[in-house]
């Protein structure tokens, strides 16, 4: 009885080794290709990320004459709701900033003067930051520029993140043109858009790595010098001549060099960049009504803010209500 008994598990144990090695040899022929090949069930597709206002890194070329003038007011305003995103580059130490800014305050090595040279080295500085900070967008602006964050995120957020794109606003009606150097004391001309940097500009990523072998280090001041035009065209003439890109003119860049007030108060919420200044001998500023008198707010920007950020702390309690 006992013999029997034994015989019988032997045989229920072999039956169970033998499933077993079946089933060893079934899964080692699973390779890592055969298991990421194989469909999974109730898993969506992760698309790319939408932007977000941390993706884009803001970049506001100024000087030390107009630290007081000009950047208060700005660190003020606009710059104070996207201050993580915002760096600015300037040519002289400035306690007072830096002490408000920190690290956000680049100063170059460039002139204090209002040359080509010193211009496009500015630029150059702002763009190897940007190329060392990984973020998506680069966009240039003056320290004359009020930048709305939200318009300028939507206007960002409708361009494929799979093309290269160059945006901004052009200060001709036609192309510029250039005169490339070529081998042997000749020249070739050479025609190509670009957007004005007293508006500002925008290049995503993608563009901005192509444009590595003009504009990075002491390329771009390079490049700027063989064809004798200021940083902005010099951008402009990378994209364009260098890389076969194209610029996307936008309306809703602005610099102090258009008739401002053809804008209107329901407009401004829209643009992206907005100006001020001195044009064709009279003040060039936005048309807006209140809440700061002319005298108070000359640049009209702190009543723009208000309309955009009621919340703001120095904002007249009327406008917050």
């Amino acid at each position: 009885m006992q013999y029997r008994l034994f015989r019988g598990l032997a045989g229920v144990l072999l039956t169970l080794l033998g499933t077993g090695l079946l089933s060893l040899r079934y899964h080692s022929s699973l390779t890592p290709q055969t298991v990421q090949g194989t469909p999974r069930l109730n898993q969506p597709s992760l698309g790319p990320r939408e932007l977000q206002l941390g993706d884009v890194f803001i970049a506001v070329k100024t000087t030390w004459a107009f630290h007081r003038s000009r950047l208060d007011l700005l660190l003020d305003t606009w710059v104070s709701r996207i201050k993580q995103q915002t760096f600015i580059f300037t040519d002289s130490p400035d306690k007072s900033l830096q002490e408000r800014l920190g690290s956000h305050l680049v100063v170059t090595n460039c002139s204090v003067e209002h040359s080509h040279l010193a211009l496009s080295c500015k630029m150059a500085a702002e763009f190897d930051a940007f190329l060392a900070s990984g973020l998506r967008w680069f966009c240039h602006v003056d320290d004359d520029n009020y930048v709305n964050p939200r318009a300028l995120l939507q206007l960002l957020r409708d361009f494929p993140q799979t093309r290269d794109i160059y945006v901004g606003k052009p200060s001709l009606n036609r192309p510029i043109h250039a005169s490339e150097p070529q081998s042997q004391n000749r020249t070739r001309l050479v025609r190509f858009w670009f957007a004005t940097g007293g508006a500002g500009f925008c290049i995503n990523r993608k563009l901005a790595l192509k444009m590595v072998p003009w504009a990075s280090g002491s390329h771009f001041v390079d490049t700027s010098a063989l064809i004798r035009l200021p940083d902005d065209c010099t951008v402009g003439y990378i994209i364009e001549c260098k890389l076969g890109g194209r610029l996307q003119p936008s309306p809703l860049f602005h610099s102090h060099l258009e008739t401002l007030q053809l804008l209107e108060a329901a407009q401004l919420l829209e643009q992206v960049t907005l100006s001020y200044g001195v044009f064709e001998g009279k003040l060039n500023i936005i048309k807006l009504q209140g809440p700061f008198s002319l005298e108070e707010d000359p640049s009209r920007f702190r009543s723009l803010h208000c309309l955009l950020y009621p919340d703001t702390p120095w904002c007249p309690p009327l406008v917050a209500q």
